[in-house]
């Protein structure tokens, strides 16, 4: 059974990101994105 991805993927693995307040966390990463971040 397939997850469903929780939010973005990230851009040096492709996990799926967590979106926590204002930030994209990488469960390897850790914090990818912030709100200041432009990466739409």
């Amino acid at each position: 059974m397939e997850e469903t991805p929780k939010g973005r993927p990230c851009p040096l693995c492709g996990a799926s990101m967590f979106h926590r307040h204002c930030k994209y966390v990488c469960p390897q990463h850790g914090v990818v994105y912030d709100c200041a971040d432009t990466f739409y």
